[in-house]
């Protein structure tokens, strides 16, 4: 199965561990702001009012590059290491606003948005890491069958028509 967006069947993946986090993590309209490291502050105001534009590859097809973009409202922290993306995915004839509790590792100070095994109904297992540095991502995902890599830059949303 090829993924018509990358980040698609992340953020989808993503989705179905709502309903297990629902009574953990508060709803987007309700996070509470958290203290941050100056790391954290800077991730967060990376990820915030910006469209992740770039282009991903599949394993059967590395040469060919297909375009990807996402738009993410704002990332909050949670607790420990999950934090909210209230992302905006259009896909079709979707077009949805959801939050999405994703867990952040640090490598030092890089943040990885990581996911292992994660199961979709109808979809799949996915694991992925995606690295930000800066003003740009880059990253690894894979659907047990399928994946492939995906880069790309952040750009501000007022800024993304440019």
């Amino acid at each position: 199965m090829k993924p018509v967006v990358l980040l698609l069947p992340v953020l989808l993946l993503l989705l179905s561990s709502i309903g297990r986090c629902q009574e953990d993590s508060p709803r987007a309209a309700e996070v509470k702001p958290q203290p941050l490291t100056p790391a954290e502050q800077a991730f967060a105001e990376t990820l915030t009012g910006v469209q992740l534009i770039g282009r991903y590859t599949t394993w059967d097809n590395v040469d060919e590059l297909q375009k990807d973009t996402y738009t993410l409202d704002k990332v909050a922290k949670l607790q420990g290491d999950l934090w909210m993306f209230v992302a905006r995915i259009q896909y079709g004839d979707h077009d949805a606003k959801l939050p999405l509790p994703l867990s952040v590792q640090w490598a030092g100070d890089t943040p990885v948005i990581t996911l292992d095994k994660l199961p979709v109904p109808g979809f799949g297992t996915f694991s992925a890491r995606i690295v930000i540095h800066g003003d740009q991502y880059a990253g690894t995902w894979d659907g047990g069958d399928h994946g492939g890599h995906m880069f790309g830059r952040i750009v501000p949303i007022a800024n993304s028509e440019e």
